[in-house]
């Protein structure tokens, strides 16, 4: 049987770290963490905390990570979890390898996601939010397979995440397990040497954080951003999982 290649796409300060430490426990599932951050930040010479190093131990030529992600699944695993942030997949990147995965897109509020990103970094564009490059993505996908992708929005997920994943995995062919909903703390081998500066949360948790119904106040000069993302989102809401 062929492996299934799982592209989760998502924007920063989502549940994204979350999910993959859940299909990690599966125990039948290799994970793979932002494959193409090294050669996004090598590209656009962006400074993000730990970016000299993130580009040490990563994987600067797109073609050998595209590669890397179509070949063989680590340790022959039957599923390769793959994290990717939807604004890592630069413009000049080719996409036929695109059609070797099963690609699922990961949603949150981007008013939610404001509020999270400039607590460490205060300078935010909307290309950072990925909200736009996810639409794009999603779009291109559903063009070239003729089917839509399944769309997790994180808020819904977090009220129910067995029922969710429950969905999703009937959705994608593999069988749901209790090992995804919770997780021993700490650090994994598998975890992007960024970790230290963007998984403080993560890296406490046993399982999903609680739903929380707030919504939370966008700063005045965050409201550009806002007003640029927010319609790609709500696009994108209308095809969630429900």
């Amino acid at each position: 049987m062929r492996p299934l290649r799982l592209a989760m796409w998502s924007g920063p300060r989502n549940i994204s770290t979350a999910m993959m430490r859940a299909w990690e426990n599966r125990g039948d599932c290799a994970v793979v963490d932002e494959p193409l951050y090294a050669h996004y930040l090598a590209h656009t010479g962006l400074e993000h905390p730990g970016r000299e190093e993130i580009i040490a131990a990563g994987e600067t030529d797109w073609r050998k990570v595209a590669a890397g992600l179509t070949g063989a699944v680590p340790d022959g695993k039957p599923i390769f979890y793959q994290k990717h942030m939807t604004h890592h997949l630069l413009p000049h990147i080719g996409r036929a390898w695109l059609g070797e995965l099963t690609h699922v897109f990961l949603i949150r509020d981007p008013r939610a996601v404001l509020v999270s990103y400039t607590r460490t970094r205060r300078e935010v564009t909307a290309e950072d939010l990925g909200s736009v490059q996810e639409l794009e993505i999603f779009q291109h996908l559903r063009e070239q397979t003729g089917r839509t992708p399944p769309v997790i929005d994180a808020g819904e997920f977090l009220k129910s995440p067995e029922a969710q994943l429950r969905s999703l995995c009937a959705q994608l062919g593999v069988g749901f397990t209790p090992r995804m909903l919770q997780w021993p703390p700490g650090p994994r081998p598998t975890d992007g040497v960024w970790a230290p500066h963007w998984y403080e949360r993560v890296l406490k948790s046993t399982g999903f954080e609680p739903y929380e119904a707030a919504e939370p106040a966008v700063p005045a000069e965050y409201r550009p951003v806002l007003e640029a993302v927010l319609p790609s989102y709500e696009a994108l809401f209308e095809e969630r999982l429900r």
